[in-house]
């Protein structure tokens, strides 16, 4: 498929196509970028990016909605992905038969089982994990643990101690180095690089490997590591994961 040009004429659908987007990236690691960046405007069914000459810098973005689509592109329209431009327009094809070119059609009613299969397994592990707490009055609480009073008054009549109140932690003060949390534990050092890297005065993104969801980065000076906070301080990576930004503590 070749570029989708007139993009006036098409009307507006689920899938978006993007082009103009950096060659020297490798497939893979564009589709999960692509992903990472456009899944906070809504559920995303694929993302379809191909190696032949002729769809290089080009991508498909499908979502499970209109609405979605149309936020994302009015959104992310020009925005700078691994330093260039992203142009996007509504695809003018549908996006099964660009999965029918690449070989990774699924028919929707295979889709929607494998959806079914997901949700059910995703519940099942929710309630074993309720029930381990001792939250999910189907299951009886673990071994040594304490039984749900049930809003009964405990022994010898007396009043049940209020919790101890936390005490908060001071903030670090402002410097160069920014703390970034509730990222999703996919997410990578270069899609970090290529949010953070908008910004003047840009040097590193650290992760750490054993501590998945959290990275720091580093700027030159803290005039510039607060602009950038600024800028992106609940900028949702995914529509669960809204990055919560403070300095480093030093």
């Amino acid at each position: 498929m070749s570029g989708e040009g007139d993009a006036q004429a098409v009307p507006p659908n689920m899938t978006i196509y993007i082009n103009n987007l950096n060659e020297k990236i490798k497939i893979d690691e564009l589709k999960k970028s692509l992903h990472a960046v456009f899944s906070q405007f809504g559920k995303i069914l694929d993302v379809l990016a191909f190696k032949t000459l002729k769809h290089k810098g080009q991508a498909w973005v499908v979502f499970e909605d209109v609405k979605s689509a149309s936020e994302a592109l009015k959104s992310m329209q020009n925005f700078p992905f691994y330093n260039k431009p992203m142009r996007i327009q509504y695809a003018k094809t549908k996006s099964d038969i660009i999965a029918k070119a690449d070989g990774t059609f699924v028919p929707r009613e295979r889709r929607k089982r494998q959806d079914d299969k997901d949700k059910k397994k995703k519940d099942q592990q929710q309630d074993t994990n309720q029930a381990v707490m001792g939250l999910n009055p189907s299951y009886p609480p673990p071994y040594g643990a304490a039984p749900h009073m049930g809003g009964m008054m405990p022994p010898y009549g007396g009043a049940p101690l209020p919790p101890r109140p936390a005490v908060p932690e001071a903030p670090a003060p402002p410097n160069n180095i920014l703390f970034v949390q509730n990222l999703p534990h996919e997410n990578n050092p270069l899609m970090l690089q290529m949010l953070f890297g908008q910004y003047g005065g840009f040097k590193e993104v650290r992760m750490i490997e054993a501590k998945p969801g959290i990275a720091f980065v580093e700027y030159e000076n803290e005039m510039q590591a607060t602009v950038a906070l600024q800028g992106l301080q609940g900028f949702k990576v995914t529509q669960q994961n809204a990055m919560l930004i403070t300095y480093a503590k030093k």
